[in-house]
């Protein structure tokens, strides 16, 4: 099994920033892409942006210029620096990654999700 464990969230002022990471441990082999997702409240989860193993990345139109994700493989941790954060950027955010493992002798490729943290912008 695998667990990703979120952490970085709280309440920030429009305009400030935080750092969010989420850690991965468990049955690794390795990691394939690792994803950020955010769901505010009566709206569907979406996609904040995407890093795969090779450092390649994909913003949201939304957060383009604002927000980095990045990733350390010898950690197997992911993290999305948020700038200029703004009020609707407020929701619950969730680390995604898709996980290469071995058990005895069966390869498996599964997708884990974290608990979610909680980002608030406000005044």
């Amino acid at each position: 099994q695998v667990q990703l464990v979120e952490s970085g969230g709280g309440l920030v002022q429009p305009g400030g920033s935080l750092r969010l990471s989420c850690a991965a441990s468990g049955s690794i082999f390795s990691i394939n892409a690792m994803g950020w997702h955010r769901q505010a409240p009566g709206k569907q989860r979406e996609l904040v942006a995407l890093i795969a193993s090779d450092r390649n990345t994909d913003y949201a139109d939304s957060v383009k210029g604002r927000f980095t994700i990045s990733r350390d493989n010898a950690k197997n941790t992911m993290y999305l620096q948020m700038n200029s954060l703004e009020p609707e950027d407020t929701a619950v955010y969730y680390c995604n990654a898709e996980v290469l493992s071995l058990l005895g002798s069966n390869w498996t490729r599964d997708d884990y999700w974290g608990q979610g943290t909680q980002v608030t912008v406000s005044s």
